[in-house]
C-alpha cells in the first residue's frame, strides 16, 4: 500500500486550495514530520526535492548559478525544502511578479531561514500557511459533533458523546498527531516523536543558523519547557530551572536556544490576548508556553501513557496543550487566531479564538468534572470584564473537557469533550 493511499485528509488541504486559487505561490511552513509534503503533493503537479540525495549537490549548483532552471515544471510546482537554497524564494518571486497566473508555486519548509537570506519578504505574491500535527479529528480520534465554527454561531444547545477512554487520551497525548505514528500501533506509535526530538537535540538546532549548541543544554531546555508546558514560566523560571543556579547561563542564552527551537517550529507559545476591558486591571502580556505537539513534552520527559495516569498534574498540563494544538488547526481553518488570557488577579481562559471580523470564544481546559464549576465562574467573570462597548459579546464561553457528553449549562456555558470538537 502507498502512502498515498495510507494519506488521511487534512483541514490542510482545503486551505491550500483556497490559497491557490487566490495567490500567485503558497508557503507551507511547519514542523518536520507533520505531513507538509504529502500535503502539497497531492495538489502539485510537479516537484522539485532539493534534499534528494540523488540530486542535491545539483540542485544547489543550479540554484547558485540560474535558479529559474529549477522553477520550470508543470504548475503548481512544488520546491520541497525551499530553504536549502534560499535563493529559491526571490526567484519565485520574481517569476510570479512576470505573470498574472495564480497557483503557481507551493513551497514547504521546517525551518526559517537566517536574516538577510532573502532579498524580498514576498509579500503580495507568496502567502504563508502552516501546518501542524494532526488534529484528533484528522486522526480519526475525535467523532466531530461539536463544531467550532458553529459554536461562533451560538447554538441554542450541543450534543455529542465522546468514545475517547482516558486511557486513550494519554496514549494521543504521548503519541502525538505525527502522520506516521497516527497509522502505527502500540509501542511503534510512541516511538516516532522520540526519533524527532532526537533529530533536533543533537543535530537540527545547530543547523538552522550554523550555530554549534551543546545538545546537553538543549535537552536540558526542553526538559525545563516541558516541566513549564501550559503555564506562562518566564525565561528567569526556565533559567532557574534549566541551570539549577549557573549564573554563567544568561537569560539571553536560553533565548537564544527557545527562539531557535521556535524558527524550527518545535516551540509555539501562545501569545497574551489583549482585549479592551471595563476596569483598569492589568493584563499580563507573557505568553503561554507550548510545543508544536504536546507530545514532544512527554517524550522529553520521558513519561509513558501509563506514566500520564500516574502523574494527573503532568498530565493536566500536557492535556491542556493537546486541546490548544486542536484549537489552533480548527481556529486555522476558520481564519481565526488562538490567543491565552491572564489578568494580574487570576482571572484567566486558557485559550481565545479571535476571528477577523471582531467575534471572539473563551475556553478553559479542564480534565476532571470537578473543576468545572471553577472554569464556568472563570469564563463568566471574563464576559463581565471585556469592555463590550468597545468588544463584541463573545460569541461562546466553552469548557474543554477529557469526559463524555456535550451540552449547555443553563448559564450558556458549554461543556464540550475534545473527542466531540472539530473545525
Amino acid at each position: 500500500m502507498t502512502a498515498e493511499k495510507n494519506y488521511l485528509p487534512r483541514f490542510a488541504d482545503g486551505i491550500l486550495k483556497e490559497m491557490l486559487q487566490t495567490f500567485k505561490a503558497v508557503f507551507i511552513a511547519g514542523p518536520k514530520w507533520c505531513g507538509k509534503t504529502s500535503t502539497a503533493r497531492r495538489q502539485a503537479k510537479s516537484t522539485l526535492y532539493m534534499q534528494d540525495p540523488d540530486t542535491v549537490k545539483t540542485n544547489l549548483q543550479t540554484a547558485d548559478t540560474k535558479p529559474s532552471l529549477l522553477l520550470q515544471g508543470a504548475k503548481p510546482r512544488l520546491l520541497d525544502e525551499w530553504q536549502a537554497a534560499p535563493v529559491l524564494w526571490d526567484a519565485v518571486r520574481f517569476a510570479a511578479d512576470k505573470s498574472a497566473k495564480r497557483g503557481q508555486y507551493i513551497l514547504t519548509g521546517s525551518a526559517v531561514v537566517k536574516d538577510g537570506a532573502t532579498m524580498h519578504t514576498g509579500t503580495g505574491r507568496i502567502a504563508r500557511m502552516v501546518m501542524r500535527p494532526m488534529s484528533l479529528f484528522e486522526s480519526k480520534e475525535s467523532n466531530g459533533g461539536v463544531s467550532l465554527k458553529a459554536l461562533f454561531g451560538a447554538p441554542r444547545d450541543v450534543e455529542g458523546v465522546s468514545e475517547l477512554s482516558i486511557e486513550r487520551l494519554a496514549f494521543v497525548t504521548a503519541r502525538g498527531g505525527w502522520p506516521d505514528a497516527v497509522t502505527l500501533k502500540g509501542e511503534r506509535a510512541l516511538r516516532q516523536v522520540y526519533d524527532y526530538v532526537e533529530a533536533t537535540i543533537n543535530s537540527d538546532i545547530s543547523k538552522i543558523d550554523d550555530v554549534r549548541r551543546d545538545p546537553v543544554r538543549v535537552r536540558a531546555l526542553m526538559r525545563s519547557i516541558s516541566r513549564n508546558v501550559s503555564t506562562q514560566a518566564t525565561l528567569a523560571t526556565i533559567r532557574s530551572d534549566l541551570s539549577g543556579g549557573d549564573e554563567y547561563l544568561s537569560e539571553n542564552t536560553v533565548l537564544n536556544y527557545i527562539n531557535a527551537l521556535s524558527k524550527l517550529y518545535v516551540v509555539e507559545d501562545l501569545p497574551a490576548w489583549n482585549p479592551s476591558v471595563r476596569s483598569k486591571t492589568a493584563v499580563r502580556t507573557s505568553p503561554t508556553r507550548h510545543f508544536v505537539d504536546p507530545s514532544v513534552a512527554a517524550a522529553v520527559l520521558r513519561i509513558s501513557p501509563d506514566g500520564l495516569l500516574k502523574d494527573f498534574n503532568t498530565f493536566g498540563l500536557l492535556f491542556e496543550s493537546l486541546c490548544v494544538r486542536d484549537i489552533r488547526i480548527y481556529a486555522e481553518t476558520l481564519d481565526g487566531e488562538v490567543f491565552h488570557y491572564r489578568d494580574r488577579y487570576g482571572l484567566e481562559a486558557d485559550a481565545v479564538i479571535q476571528l477577523k471580523d471582531g467575534r471572539w470564544g473563551a475556553v478553559e481546559v479542564k480534565m476532571g468534572a470537578s473543576e468545572v464549576e471553577k472554569g464556568a465562574a472563570n469564563l463568566l467573570k471574563l464576559k463581565n470584564t471585556v469592555n463590550t462597548d468597545k468588544m463584541n459579546e463573545p460569541s461562546f464561553l466553552m469548557i474543554l473537557t477529557a469526559g463524555s457528553y456535550a451540552y449547555r449549562r443553563p448559564d450558556g456555558v458549554y461543556i464540550v469533550p475534545l473527542g466531540c470538537l472539530t473545525a
